[in-house]
């Protein structure tokens, strides 16, 4: 009797280590609150005549800063106090110079806000002990992101790797930066990597990526507060902003959450663990 072609299908199951990890940058590892992004959106608006709130700002947050800016312009309210004000819908056109305005802005902010979020500097170095790399994605640009790795690396971090939005076809959620991140660093498969992100797109470029993904609730946009905000907040305050970002985060399909970079060890070792018994993202 002969073999029934086409009814047999080879299962592959990676069983090996982690070996990298793809980390954000603001709200992940610098900027708790991920202040910087948002404050220049604001301003950026404001130069048109547009007064847009902080969440506003943040509800695109991970973006491609120029989708980010399209994406802003789609919100029903802004879109309404745009036409109140130029007496037209927002055009493509406008988003372009809204962009333009945006970047000397975000660059001249950028500075003020590049403190690492505690922790990132001790997680770090336990990830390099276990021979793992570090990649990073961002939404910045490539000039907005060269500031900051130096900023960074004057604090003492250094990514192995950087890609950023405008390097790849498309940004987040697509895959396109996780991926640059495994063929420079020499990684695959990607099932041996990690994304570690604050905001939901970041968890969906993991995920499209074919990566475990982790989400930072606390340090990051979902919260969207300073760290001296957030001790500030009241117990019950604090327990309820937590819950939400956990929430969101989860909801997208994050495969763990953790409240910030210092508290991602346990959950990335509970990673391999699983990939060592052969279970995929």
């Amino acid at each position: 009797m002969s073999s029934p072609v086409g009814s047999f299908r080879s299962l592959r199951r990676y069983v090996g280590p982690i070996q990298g990890i793809v980390l954000d940058w603001a709200g992940t590892t610098m900027d708790f609150g991920c202040l910087a992004p948002a404050a220049a959106f604001v301003e950026a608006y404001r130069r048109f005549g547009i007064d847009i709130t902080v969440e506003e700002a943040r509800l695109p947050m991970g973006a491609h800063k120029l989708v980010h800016i399209r994406r802003i312009c789609q919100i029903p309210r802004v879109a309404d106090a745009w036409r109140a004000v130029h007496g037209q819908t927002q055009s493509e056109a406008d988003v372009d110079q809204i962009f333009e305005v945006f970047v000397p802005i975000q660059l001249d902010i950028l500075p003020r806000f590049a403190d690492l979020v505690p922790g990132t500097l001790e997680a770090v170095a336990a990830m390099r002990a276990r021979g793992w790399k570090i990649g990073s994605t961002t939404g910045y640009t490539l000039a907005m992101n060269r500031l900051l790795r130096d900023e960074a690396a004057s604090r003492g971090y250094v990514p192995d790797e950087m890609v950023c939005a405008d390097e790849v076809p498309d940004g987040r959620p697509a895959p396109w930066m996780c991926l640059e991140n495994a063929k420079r660093l020499g990684i695959y498969p990607m099932a041996a990597m990690i994304k570690v992100g604050d905001t939901l797109p970041d968890i969906l470029e993991g995920l499209d990526a074919g990566m475990w993904s982790v989400g930072v609730a606390v340090t990051g946009n979902e919260v969207g507060l300073s760290k001296a905000d957030w001790d500030a907040l009241a117990p019950a305050d604090q327990i309820a902003r937590r819950a939400r970002a956990y929430e969101r985060l989860y909801g997208v399909g994050a495969h763990y959450v953790v409240d910030g970079i210092g508290d991602v060890l346990p959950v990335l070792e509970a990673i391999e663990q699983r990939v060592r018994q052969g279970e995929r993202p």
